[in-house]
């Protein structure tokens, strides 16, 4: 079993950054890729970023240039560095950890920290 636990959300104004955390514990040896998620009122979970074990990011067109995506190793930890922020950032955040398990993923999922942009 791995456990998430998500930090670094609030309220902020358009333009203002923000840098979300994700602690990893338990059984995290053998996680392939890391990543973040969001989902806002009404929409399906999306990714917004994530990075492989190597360290290799992936980024939705809608964050590239904004958003950067980070792990340390050493403390288990992964980030979400937001700069830019815009209103249709606004959601709840979910760090992800995937395993492969005999070619089959397996995802583990954080409670969730909420990012609210507004003015």
């Amino acid at each position: 079993q791995v456990r998430l636990v998500e930090s670094g959300g609030g309220l902020v104004q358009p333009g203002e950054s923000l840098r979300l955390s994700c602690a990893a514990s338990g059984s995290i040896f053998s996680i392939k890729s890391m990543g973040w998620y969001r989902q806002a009122p009404g929409k399906q979970r999306e990714l917004v970023a994530d990075i492989t074990s190597g360290g290799s990011p992936n980024y939705a067109d809608s964050v590239k240039g904004r958003f950067t995506i980070s792990r340390d190793n050493a403390k288990n930890t992964m980030y979400l560095q937001m700069n830019s922020l815009e209103p249709e950032d606004t959601a709840v955040y979910y760090c992800n950890a995937r395993k492969v398990v005999l070619l089959d993923p397996i995802d583990y999922w954080g409670q969730g920290t909420q990012v609210t942009v507004s003015s």
